[in-house]
């Protein structure tokens, strides 16, 4: 496993491609730009990672597109230091995104291979992230609360079991429908109040409770 100067240039594009879709935050941009994703896929795709699609992973499961992982990274408002709870690690590639723009990131999995390939890739690249094994639907109540939710999986409902986990000034992304999916940003006030807002359709395998 390595990087090298083509697959840094085919970051630099893959950035470009980004931003001509919408994509303007510069911390979501620099780290799309350091992280490996390459690195992040299946053997024989690795010519893929760069462009802008979804591809298969292990266990029937998918890694996100990188416009989709920009986008949602873009509307939690990622700061240095926030504690960001991860719903559905899949191959660790959004964790590393978060990771490399400064988040101590907590990650649950429930697929117990993808657990362990995530948790090795990560490792291998140096990214101190805590990854647990487990139900997502559950969030993780003992590290608890928590500047930013970010689930990775479609939900038929929002789980207020995550809702709860959030902090106070916080801010949750999760795609909510049944076959499409509305990208939902729930936002927490100071007084726990919640401000719910709607912000385009995306396609993401099912969120599953259990593990």
């Amino acid at each position: 496993m390595e990087d090298n100067l083509i697959y840094k240039g085919l970051r630099k594009k893959l950035v470009e491609t980004l931003k001509q879709k919408g994509i303007h935050s510069e911390p979501v941009l620099a780290a799309i730009e350091k992280v490996p994703r390459h690195l992040f896929v299946n053997k024989g795709l690795e010519k893929l990672a760069y462009e802008d699609q979804a591809l298969p992973i292990s266990e029937g499961q998918t890694i996100s597109q990188p416009y989709t992982v920009a986008f949602q990274t873009q509307l939690l408002q990622i700061e240095k230091g926030d504690k960001v709870l991860e719903i559905g690690t899949g191959s660790g590639y959004q964790a590393a995104i978060l990771a490399e723009m400064g988040a101590r990131v907590f990650t649950i999995e429930r697929i117990h291979q993808l657990f362990l390939d995530s948790q090795a890739r990560l490792n291998f690249l140096g990214y101190k992230v805590h990854q647990f094994y487990g139900d997502g639907y559950l969030g993780k109540a003992a590290y608890a609360p928590f500047n930013k939710i970010i689930v990775t999986a479609g939900a038929k409902e929002i789980p207020q079991m995550l809702v709860e986990q959030l902090a106070a000034g916080g801010r949750m992304v999760i795609p909510v429908g049944d076959h499409t999916h509305e990208m939902t940003l729930i936002e927490k006030n100071e007084n726990n109040q919640i401000t719910i807002t709607k912000h385009g359709q995306f396609i993401f395998v099912p969120f599953v409770k259990g593990k």
